[in-house]
Order: C-alpha cells, then sequence, then structure tokens
C-alpha cells in the first residue's frame, strides 16, 4: 500500500472550484487591499487647478522627503496605492494573481506574505536612495516594485512559461521579464522624462532575483516571532495486531488540507524522479517537489 492510499490522506472529493477557491488566498487578500485604497482614494479626490489630488493619497504616497523626516510606513503603503487611471491597478492586479498565485503555491501563504512586504520594502528603499542621489524629490506610488519582484521569482522557477504579449503574441515570461528590466535601467540611467518609478522596479526585481538565487526565506528574518510552521499536525500512527485490527474506518469527513495532498503524492515524484530523471517531471510535479521540499525545510528548524 503506497501511503496516497492510506485512509488519512484521503480527499473528501471535493473538486476543481474548492480548490481553486482555496489557493491563492494571500494574492487574493492583498488585491482587495489595492482595490479598496483605489476606491478610497478616489473617493476622496477633489480638483485643485490643473492637477486632481486625494488626502488620503497625500497621507500614504511614498514621500521620500518624509520618510527622510520619519514617516517609514510610506515605504509599504505606497505599494497599496495608484494612479486615478485604471490600467495602473488593473495591469499591477492581473500580474499579481497570474504569477503571484503560483508563487504562493511554492512558498506557502505566510512566507509569500513576507516574501511580499519585504518587496514593497526593498523598492521603496531603492526609490528612496535613487531619488536623493538624484536630487530628484519626486513621490511615487503603486504596486509594480512588489510586483516586479514576484514576476522575476516566478520566472526563475517557470522560465518557459508563455505570456500573450499584447494579447496574440506568445513570449516565454523569461524574456517578459528581461525585456522590463532592460526597459527599466534605460528609463532609470537614459534620463527618459516619464512619471514612472523605474528604481522601485529595479529594487523589486534585484531582491525577488536574489531571493530566488539565494533560497532566502523571509520568515527566517524574523527571530522574534514564533516559529511559523506549514499545515496541520497529522494525526498519530496506531499499530494493531492480531484481532485488535480495527474494522473499516468511517469517513472523518474534514477536508484534507493541500500540503497533506503534496506530501501524499511526493512518493510517486520521487520515485519518476530515480527512473527518468528530474527532466522527466511535468510542471506540476516539479511544483510538488519544490513545495514539499519548502515544507521539510520549515518543519527542520
Amino acid at each position: 500500500m503506497g501511503i496516497y492510499d492510506r485512509e488519512y490522506y484521503r480527499s473528501d472529493g471535493t473538486g476543481f472550484l474548492d480548490s481553486f477557491v482555496k489557493r491563492g488566498m494571500v494574492c487574493k487578500w492583498l488585491i482587495v487591499a489595492n482595490i479598496a485604497a483605489f476606491v478610497v482614494q478616489l473617493m476622496t479626490r477633489g480638483n485643485t487647478g490643473a492637477h486632481v489630488e486625494s488626502w488620503f493619497t497625500d497621507l500614504f504616497i511614498l514621500d521620500p522627503d518624509k520618510v527622510a523626516h520619519g514617516e517609514v510606513w510610506r515605504l509599504i503603503t505606497g505599494g497599496f496605492l495608484h494612479s486615478f487611471h485604471w490600467t495602473h491597478i488593473a495591469f499591477n492586479m492581473f500580474f499579481l494573481w497570474w504569477a503571484g498565485s503560483e508563487i504562493e503555491d511554492i512558498y506557502g501563504p505566510k512566507e509569500f506574505t513576507g516574501f511580499y512586504f519585504a518587496s514593497l520594502l526593498a523598492s521603496g528603499l531603492a526609490y528612496v536612495a535613487f531619488d536623493f542621489a538624484s536630487d530628484g524629490h519626486h513621490q511615487a506610488l503603486g504596486a509594480s516594485g512588489a510586483v516586479t519582484a514576484v514576476m522575476v521569482l516566478f520566472a526563475m522557477h517557470y522560465p518557459t512559461r508563455t505570456i500573450m504579449l499584447f494579447f496574440f503574441i506568445p513570449v516565454p515570461v523569461v524574456l517578459f521579464v528581461v525585456f522590463n528590466v532592460l526597459q527599466d535601467t534605460i528609463g532609470l540611467f537614459g534620463g527618459i522624462g516619464q512619471p514612472i518609478a523605474f528604481a522601485a522596479h529595479l529594487g523589486g526585481a534585484a531582491f525577488g532575483f536574489l531571493y530566488g538565487k539565494y533560497n532566502w526565506r523571509v520568515t527566517n528574518w524574523l527571530p522574534g516571532v514564533p516559529r511559523l510552521r506549514v499545515g496541520r499536525a497529522r494525526p498519530k500512527l496506531r499499530v494493531y495486531a492480531g484481532d485488535n485490527e480495527p474494522g473499516p474506518r468511517a469517513a472523518v469527513g474534514r477536508r484534507i488540507d493541500s500540503d497533506e495532498h503534496i506530501e501524499a503524492e511526493l512518493d510517486e515524484v520521487l520515485a519518476k524522479v530515480a527512473q527518468h530523471g528530474r527532466s522527466s517531471l511535468s510542471e506540476r510535479e516539479q511544483k510538488i517537489l519544490m513545495r514539499a521540499s519548502e515544507l521539510y525545510r520549515q518543519r527542520r528548524k
């Protein structure tokens, strides 16, 4: 009997819709928070001469001068605000869900939350540093820096995944990411006069790359926080012999969480690696292997 055949690893029959609803919960909350902030921005805006302003935006926007005077929360809150043109937030939220939900599957909700907020911080610090170095003193807003970090990490895991550029040109995601990083680099150092936070994008990209390359874990950087575990504790195994062996057990009636499913499928994935090599694994099997590795890494601490 394989590990997947044991009763405590069996699913209660939940289907595709249930798994869609349950996955990417952190991404969904981040998207809800961004949309909610955008709605408040719209509700509090007012025309001042030729400009459209919002007291809510002014309170939380990334302003290097105010950060230098102690308002450090702006390094994070500026990443939840967007310009009043709907495409700014729409594209950021689309890529956050498209790539972020996959990254959350791999690293788990707690680590992904830490990664996202650390990306916001890294992109904000990069923007402030460059702004002071160039004596620019401009404000910035948007989730683009953190979303760029997510996209870079996604491309490191799935470089050949295809994205439809302009909705009809298939492009490997690694080329898409590299092109955008090069474009931001040219924009930053080429003196292109556009209201785009190139430094924030590059700060996020650098953090995402270093995180993936050196296997950083944000939850490891929080020694004052109790150890973060992924998944639930399993019931203890009991050994029966002879007449003491029980008959068929009644269904427990609970949904087995996704981490237990991953562990249950790990045996088959490892057997396939041993027989045919890692290159024979499908994308889904690669994800199972990476997620299981992440689970065991956290449980050994």
